[in-house]
């Protein structure tokens, strides 16, 4: 009995999952990637400037009692109109560029990963089921993708977002934007994850682990959830890294054409609609600053799900 006491005290613990982490492909191929590591930092900067935006913001675009008509259009603080207290500028309201833009990328990531968790919540349990049962279950769900796959986005975000404020008003669909704009952004790309994840459990119910499961008794929506499921994310990581971005340009073309997030909440599109008009009068930093900082942001992210794709896809895997 002490022996086995003796050996079981001196051997070896469980490497945890920090440790497995960093043996794995993932890590090593992300400590070698500059690009990698160069987009992921940016992101996580946009990501910090988001949450943390009440306290880095000296104005609060939302307060209309600290907002000056009279300090529209100041130029940049490197200009030589420029004002020290407005480094990046104002736009045509008077607000102060940098403030609006903090507010504006946090607005517009909350969208994009809204919009992105909606998508993947039901393309993931459409693709689950469509794959498992097969049949008839697979026939109707993915004729209804098909069809769903015929309408662009902005075709089908155009539509109703324009039906939704001519049936209940101008108002009412201001409070509502943001629920607007993630529900019509999230429920329009659905099927890019179910086809992904119905292709995926198309392999995986063959495996031997699963015929285990249904030996046993285990229940259809738990052999789904905890055992296909996980075999099945890495594509989606890759998909939604990608669908953020897309999210997040959705967001701004349709804050563009006047169906976003209303004047008085900016987001990136609406900072760069509401400056467009003045682009052409001198006052070019009200739309080429939020602009530059849109696409930066979606560069990023595109950067990221292509090193993702190619990291967790064994075929690209060059060693």
């Amino acid at each position: 009995m002490s022996d086995q006491t003796q050996i079981l005290e001196t051997a070896p613990a469980a490497p945890g999952r920090w440790h497995e982490f960093k043996n794995s492909h993932l890590f090593h191929s992300f400590t070698v990637d500059r690009v990698a590591q160069l987009s992921f930092g940016i992101f996580m900067l946009y990501v910090l400037l988001a949450l943390f935006a009440p306290f880095l913001a000296p104005f609060d675009p939302y307060d209309i009692a600290q907002i000056d008509i009279m300090n529209s259009e100041i130029p940049p603080s490197w200009e030589e109109e420029g004002e020290a207290d407005f480094w990046l500028g104002t736009d045509a309201q008077g607000r102060d560029m940098w403030s609006t833009i903090l507010y504006g990328t946090r607005v517009s990531l909350l969208i994009g990963l809204c919009a992105v968790a909606l998508q993947a919540t039901l393309g993931i349990c459409i693709g689950l089921c469509a794959g498992y049962f097969g049949g008839r279950v697979d026939s109707i769900l993915m004729r209804f993708a098909d069809v769903q796959l015929s309408f662009s986005t902005m075709m089908v975000a155009i539509v109703v977002l324009a039906v939704f404020q001519a049936a209940f008003g101008t108002e009412l669909y201001q409070q509502l934007a943001m629920f607007m704009l993630i529900m019509v952004i999230g429920i329009a790309e659905w099927p890019q994850y179910a086809r992904t994840i119905r292709a995926s459990v198309l392999a995986e119910k063959k495996k031997e682990y699963i015929d285990a499961a249904r030996v046993i008794g285990l229940r259809s929506p738990r052999i789904m959830f905890r055992h296909i499921l996980p075999n099945t994310l890495s594509p989606i990581l890759v998909i939604s890294t990608v669908q953020v971005a897309n999210a997040i340009i959705s967001e701004a073309s349709l804050s563009f054409l006047g169906l976003g997030m209303p004047v008085s909440e900016p987001s990136l599109g609406s900072l760069i609609a509401g400056g467009f008009e003045y682009i052409f009068s001198g006052s070019w930093w009200i739309t080429v600053i939020p602009g530059a900082v849109l696409i930066s942001l979606v560069l990023v992210m595109n950067l990221l799900g292509d090193w993702l794709r190619d990291v967790l896809n064994p075929k690209l895997y060059k060693g």
